[in-house]
């Protein structure tokens, strides 16, 4: 069930954007989880969000969030972004490296071709350098040197590109080779932080909407081992992250929090063929969450 969490600090003064029966205040983000192809869901809540008058003052996003947060934060229309979801295929987004089925494969840095993944990031997002997006956005990446987490966007790192940052925040490990910039090689930011509340917050905001649409839910470990050392990777992987994310949205005290889930448990970061669902559980997951409009 969709959750709301009081502010008692900021409670009363509180004013401006309302949803679903919450105050978000003056300066709402909007907070995008990590969750691969799942993250299309995004998409569809954002159609309804923005129906429902929600205005972000800025948005935090992770790893395919990241790719979504920039799009939206950089003004593309969602009727365009939900065309292109449709249209992704398997060879622009997860075409195998064939080094990786070399006999020293093993060596190699990722199983994907990140390179057409990178092409694939340069064509959906908007052109421009950070000071040119309508909207505020920032996005996490990890350090594997030092483990640091590392933050991107405004009021971060802007000595890189919009395109760098979002490929260092999506760069799975094991699927997609490390983003090497300034500073450091970086993977995926859900290793740090799947669902940054907390960053929105340490940004100002007054009240925080935030989408999850990460794994979690049992599922049959054997089907798992069967499919392979790379679906355990990624079962193991997914269930870390999962764990810190459940554990921060249980214990959260920030502002106001609308939460919203869609049903995407037991479907894959790499489903293709499961995208229009992905559209349309986000916008029927936030429609649920809205419940009538307020007058």
């Amino acid at each position: 069930m969709p959750k709301i969490w009081p502010w008692s600090r900021r409670r009363s003064a509180l004013s401006g954007q309302r949803l679903g029966g919450v105050e978000l205040g003056e300066e709402p983000w909007l907070v995008l989880g990590g969750g691969g192809l799942k993250g299309m869901a995004h998409l569809g809540a954002w159609r309804v969000l923005r129906e429902a008058g929600f205005r972000p003052a800025g948005i935090v996003g992770t790893s395919i969030g990241a790719l979504v947060g920039a799009c939206l934060a950089g003004g593309r229309p969602v009727d365009e972004l939900e065309d292109e979801a449709r249209g992704l295929e398997r060879d622009q987004v997860a075409p195998l490296s064939r080094r990786a089925i070399w006999v020293n494969g093993v060596r190699t840095p990722a199983l994907f071709r990140s390179e057409v993944f990178l092409a694939t990031l340069e064509r959906l997002l908007p052109h421009g350098s950070w000071d040119t997006y309508p909207i505020r956005v920032q996005m996490n990446a990890m350090e594997i040197g030092t483990g640091r987490e590392e933050w991107f966007g405004p009021g971060a790192r802007t000595d890189v590109t919009p395109l760098q940052a979002v490929y260092a925040s999506a760069a799975l490990p094991v699927f997609y080779a490390p983003a090497v910039l300034p500073g450091g090689v970086y993977v995926d930011g859900g290793a740090c932080d799947a669902l940054p509340l907390a960053r929105a917050a340490e940004l100002g905001a007054t009240g925080i909407v935030a989408i999850d649409v990460g794994s979690g839910g049992d599922v049959d470990g054997a089907g798992v081992t069967a499919r392979g050392m790379l679906a355990i990777h990624q079962r193991v992987f997914s269930l870390m992250v999962a764990r810190r994310r459940i554990e921060n949205v249980a214990a959260w005290s920030g502002p106001p929090l609308l939460y919203l889930r869609p049903r995407l448990d037991g479907y894959g970061s790499f489903d293709f063929e499961h995208i229009p669902y992905f559209l349309d559980e986000g916008a029927r997951a936030a429609r649920e969450l809205l419940g009538p409009m307020d007058p």
